[in-house]
């Protein structure tokens, strides 16, 4: 569906702000990020917090009803070792409240799961969507319930006004973004690195030569989870906001210029300059292809001195399947740099999990009011690979500097980031497995030259999907 003028003007207003205070922006993220690859960098790799000085007193705890024993179903689409962490979350809303909450998980396509629910007559109460065009979808269908006075309290003390807006739809609060990402990291292999004699580069002329710097040591460089076409749509988003702006970006997210523009051929060039060399992708596009997004990181860091791949680019996330699926340590073995500057300035791309009610009822008001809190936030934290935009978490309860830094970087920035495009677009287009952006960039990454081929499917399938 075409996005609405009351959203286009929020986003506007946004984006004018954005604009304002870009550099400052860009350089607290970088800085963030770059000063948390010095040795050492936190827990020593022995997993135990470090002294984080400067942290905010812990609020509050949140106030929550009793349910005795009512039922909930929360769907997402975490497995692994993010299902596990969601859990213990949803551990302590039981001990607290009585209730009783399953998970459910939703596969990639959680917009098509849901429908299929919603339609059906038996939606889960809660579901954590990581599209905010899905929410605008939703919402205008009528399928979500507003948040209540105690969630709404919640996020006034704990979130900026943009975390707030993007929950919202025409006047009515009704998500809670519980979980966010900085999606503009590069995370490598220090021992590869070092064996090659690589340094982390700056800008993506000198990334193309650290990887071929990599490649020449004998381990393929650049780990790419092209099986899952989410993880192409950060590649590009990130290419283009650094190498096109953040107007361009505002328009092309808004569909407001289309993909046949010039500027769509310019990023997709400029990536097929990777995506094209086989010499730098570990196995090659085809490989590439083949990889689902948590083996691409487990094979950059496991293998000894000889992983399959010496970096890998995704958001903070990345840390969880690192932590929990390999020996590397995070700060030692694994470190991490800003996404290289593509333009005048590396790129800064946001991404996050908003929570919202598919019931009304007491129980999945209460789980949204829980989910608002520092509480909560806390909880997973604590566990690592986690951001959250809640302001006033303490940083302390994050596992490790390097996770720290990053989430300190992210409510630096305050209201004035990029949000995932893909995940601002309509959920046939920006957030199906096998349709739209995802299916569009996995045929580029496929066959690289064709750009012009690129850009004619993904334009139809974006007017397609727009439109309706």
């Amino acid at each position: 569906m075409r996005t609405t003028r009351a959203t286009q003007s929020a986003r506007n207003a946004r984006s004018a702000r954005a604009t304002r205070t870009k550099r400052a922006t860009v350089a607290a993220v970088a800085a963030g990020a770059l000063a948390l690859t010095a040795a050492g960098c936190g827990d020593g790799g022995d997993g135990k917090k470090d002294d984080a000085k400067g942290g905010k007193d812990s609020a509050a705890s949140v106030q929550l009803p009793k349910l005795n024993g009512q039922k909930l179903q929360v769907a997402a689409v975490w497995t692994g070792p993010e299902q596990k962490n969601f859990t213990k979350v949803l551990d302590e809303f039981e001990k607290r409240t009585g209730a009783k909450v399953s998970f459910v998980p939703t596969g990639d396509s959680i917009s098509t799961f849901l429908g299929t629910k919603i339609e059906g007559g038996s939606p889960p109460d809660i579901a954590m969507l990581p599209q905010v065009g899905a929410l605008h979808q939703f919402a205008d269908k009528g399928w979500l319930k507003p948040v209540g006075s105690a969630a709404k309290a919640q996020l006034g003390n704990n979130f900026s006004q943009g975390w707030q807006d993007l929950g919202a739809h025409k006047g009515k609060q009704y998500g809670v973004y519980f979980k966010a990402a900085n999606k503009s990291l590069v995370w490598y292999n220090t021992a590869v690195f070092e064996n090659a004699g690589a340094k982390e580069p700056k800008t993506w002329d000198e990334f193309l030569k650290t990887a071929q710097t990599v490649s020449s040591s004998g381990i393929p460089p650049v780990s790419v989870g092209g099986a899952d076409g989410w993880t192409l749509t950060d590649w590009f988003e990130n290419v283009y906001l650094s190498q096109a702006g953040p107007e361009k970006y505002d328009q092309l997210a808004q569909h407001k210029i289309k993909w046949t523009d010039p500027s769509v051929k310019k990023a997709l060039t400029t990536l097929g300059k990777l995506f094209g060399d086989k010499t730098l992708l570990a196995g090659g596009s085809a490989g590439a292809l083949q990889t689902e997004f948590p083996k691409s990181v487990t094979q950059t860091f496991t293998g000894g001195d000889t992983p399959k791949a010496g970096m890998v680019f995704e958001g903070d996330f990345v840390a969880v399947n690192i932590a929990d699926e390999t020996d590397a340590k995070i700060g030692a073995d694994a470190k991490v740099f800003p996404f290289p500057a593509v333009g005048e300035q590396p790129p800064v791309v946001s991404g996050g999990d908003v929570a919202v009610a598919l019931k009304d009822n007491k129980g999945a008001q209460a789980l949204l009011t829980f989910l608002a809190s520092t509480d909560a936030a806390e909880i997973w934290a604590e566990s690592g690979g986690y951001i959250s935009p809640n302001k006033e978490l303490d940083l302390a309860a994050y596992p490790n500097a390097v996770q720290r830094g990053i989430a300190k970087a992210l409510i630096a920035a305050g209201d004035d980031f990029r949000f995932d495009m893909s995940d601002q677009a309509p959920a046939a287009f920006g957030g199906t497995k096998g349709e739209g952006e995802w299916k569009g960039l996995q045929d580029f990454l496929k066959n690289p030259k064709d750009v012009a081929g690129a850009q004619r499917e993904l334009e139809a399938d974006a007017a397609k999907a727009y439109d309706n």
